[in-house]
């Protein structure tokens, strides 16, 4: 069965024991109730695909993965957003409610040109992907 909100997360369920793959382009995140079957399925796909084990998970699209000794984990994007802040020399800036200057008057016709459009849309994209993680950002 395939979750309803991800179309890359397969659920198995069965009496004894739940299995999570999710599937993310070259990126394959298998966990489970019972560590047998998470061992069954990656031999499975081992043998039909060419797997690299990473072992335990600590980075998986943008989010970092620490394990904590009672067994649970933490996960955090602070440095998938930090990287692109540094890029665009803003790591140290501060936050602020409303992101823009109070006294700014705007036009429909802009005059500031970016200086590299590219550049910009690259921090932006990488910004806006945490967004669909983080909404509150």
């Amino acid at each position: 069965m395939d979750s309803r909100c991800d179309n890359s997360l397969f659920i198995h369920t069965s009496t004894t024991y739940k299995l999570f793959v999710l599937v993310y382009v070259d990126g394959i995140i298998v966990t489970r109730s019972s560590s047998i079957h998470v061992h069954k399925v990656i031999d499975a796909l081992s043998s039909a695909f060419a797997l690299k084990k990473l072992g335990k998970l600590d980075y998986f699209l943008g989010i970092e993965v620490k394990h904590l000794a009672n067994g649970s984990v933490l996960k955090s994007q602070s440095k998938y957003i930090k990287d692109p802040l540094d890029r665009a020399h803003m790591g140290l800036a501060k936050s602020v409610t409303a992101p823009m200057i109070s006294n700014c008057k705007l036009s429909k016709v802009g005059d500031d040109v970016v200086s590299d459009p590219t550049f910009y849309r690259s921090i932006v994209g990488a910004l806006q992907y945490a967004t669909v993680t983080r909404p509150g950002i």
